[in-house]
């Protein structure tokens, strides 16, 4: 849950966490990214994916400096609480106790850093899980807090939103035709319209509802309780997916090498700007679960240099994922789920390997879909709960998870247009959780920390991008992309 402190959990080797990192930041965002680089063009693709790389990047190392001041505040409030149990006790310490505790008195007058004694943990090290909303509660006002989780909870919306099409949407490709009974999914040159028939009577536009109904009444339910992703199960579609991106990768070249690459993009075509802003964001979005991340990481020496060696690994997979999408298959045949592209007869021989791919993010979503849905629920519980109140049965059981379920289904129900579903929630949303919020973090904890420590305290997790210019040109990056972003989508309804 984004508004607590929570247990640091089993302890793993940096190499481990950079694993783990690159399993969070490369998911469901990675299959939409293909398309968006085909309608963008492939050198302004490449231009704006590295760039947003390197945004996303100073943003993480500004929510790691957060959480560090976050521990070194925490850490000095349980040494005053210490402190008076102390001196609660003094009626019946001894005279050696007296003299330590005016030794500590002494101390505690000095600058923070000089009670700490050669050889004890450095006040900065980063040993409580500090999620992003209780960092929020300590370091921005009641306003800041609130503002806060509205944003974690539309970006929520728009996560579940783009999980309840994806699925519905990957079965119908999958399981429907024009014909309504090709066993090869899409084939080349089709162009389907969710007017054409399935099955018999029944329209394309109407299986994919089926499907949604089914999905939200298998799914749905688990909103009501508190579910966990396991160990197990994380490690399962972990290898789901990288089986499924080597997959496509290697099939893409095989067919470029083998002269049948199909793709041709242009240079640039700035129209496809706006929803390629908003799958990069969305693809590099990992500042909301870096505490839980990062904390457990037993060796945290070198931490900025393996998050930067991170962002290379995750760029140069983006850039190897959608090269060879967009120069293997034509620009207008692309699918906003990559995957269903591999669905075709001509390009996959082998029905297994089809289906498999076809149906990979049926199997992967539905895993994560009740662990947002809880997640969401939770935040909504913490902006509404008032200390020391409870919420009546009712309310806690069936209101909450009731107004998280609902909206994001009645979306999909409405739309199944993934690439603009992940677009705008990236573009909106996400420039909040990615851009705005890290940045506000990182500048009110470092006012906070030289307060409370003194001038010549430094946290030993402090960005790179220490001086104040990167906190205002990250928020002066998100004031123009929400203004871009606006002005294109006004723009294109205007013409339309």
């Amino acid at each position: 849950m984004a508004g607590e402190i929570t247990e640091t959990g089993e302890l793993y080797s940096s190499y481990v966490g950079l694993v783990y990192m690159f399993n969070l930041i490369v998911g469901t965002g990675a299959l939409t990214m293909p398309k968006a680089f085909a309608t963008a063009g492939w050198l302004v693709s490449l231009i704006l994916l590295v760039f947003l790389g390197f945004m996303s990047f100073v943003t993480t190392t500004f929510v790691i400096e957060a959480m560090a001041a976050a521990n070194a505040q925490l850490r000095w409030k349980r040494m005053e609480n210490l402190k008076e149990e102390e001196d609660d006790d003094s009626s019946t310490a001894s005279d050696s106790d007296v003299l330590i505790r005016d030794n500590y008195e002494r101390a505690e007058k000095r600058p923070i850093l000089s009670v700490q004694k050669r050889g004890s943990p450095n006040p900065f090290e980063i040993t409580d899980r500090v999620e992003m909303g209780q960092m929020a509660s300590m370091f921005f006002n009641k306003v800041g807090v609130n503002l806060f989780y509205f944003c974690i909870i539309v970006y929520l919306y728009g996560d579940l939103a783009i999980y309840a099409a994806a699925v519905p949407f990957s079965l119908m490709q999958v399981t429907c035709s024009a014909a309504g009974n090709d066993s090869c999914g899409v084939e080349a040159d089709t162009k389907y319209n969710d007017t054409d028939r399935c099955w018999g009577p029944l329209r394309r536009v109407d299986a994919y509802r089926i499907y949604l109904a089914i999905f939200t009444l298998l799914l749905g339910p688990f909103t009501f309780f508190d579910v966990q992703k396991t160990k197990y199960l994380q490690i399962l579609t972990s290898l789901m997916r990288w089986i499924a991106f080597a997959v496509m990768i290697v099939l893409a070249l095989v067919r470029i090498g083998h002269g049948q690459g199909e793709g041709h993009p242009p240079l640039a075509d700035f129209s496809g700007v706006r929803n390629l802003f908003g799958v990069c964001v969305y693809s590099f979005m990992c500042q909301h679960s870096l505490p839980s991340l990062i904390t457990p990481v037993s060796s945290k020496r070198h931490l900025t240099r393996l998050v930067f060696l991170d962002y290379v690994l995750i760029l140069a997979f983006y850039g190897l994922l959608s090269f060879t999408a967009i120069f293997c298959f034509r620009g207008d045949s692309l699918m906003d789920m990559y995957t269903l592209n591999f669905a075709r007869c001509d390009v996959v021989r082998l029905a297994a390997v089809r289906f498999f791919l076809g149906l990979f993010p049926v199997f992967t979503i539905s895993t994560n879909f009740p662990i947002i849905a809880v997640t969401l629920r939770n935040n909504w519980k913490t902006l509404f709960h008032r200390e020391g109140g409870t919420y009546p049965w009712v309310v806690d059981r069936v209101v909450f998870p009731t107004i998280t379920l609902v909206p994001p289904v009645l979306v999909a129900f409405c739309t199944h247009d993934l690439e603009s579903l992940v677009g705008i929630t990236g573009a909106y949303a996400g420039t909040g959780i990615q851009y705005v919020i890290p940045a506000f973090l990182v500048y009110h904890c470092r006012r906070d920390t030289q307060l409370a420590f003194g001038c010549g305290v430094s946290n030993k997790h402090r960005s790179p991008f220490r001086h104040t210019f990167w906190v205002g040109f990250v928020l002066l990056w998100a004031f123009s992309c929400f203004i871009f972003v606006t002005a294109n989508i006004v723009l294109s309804e205007t013409k339309l």
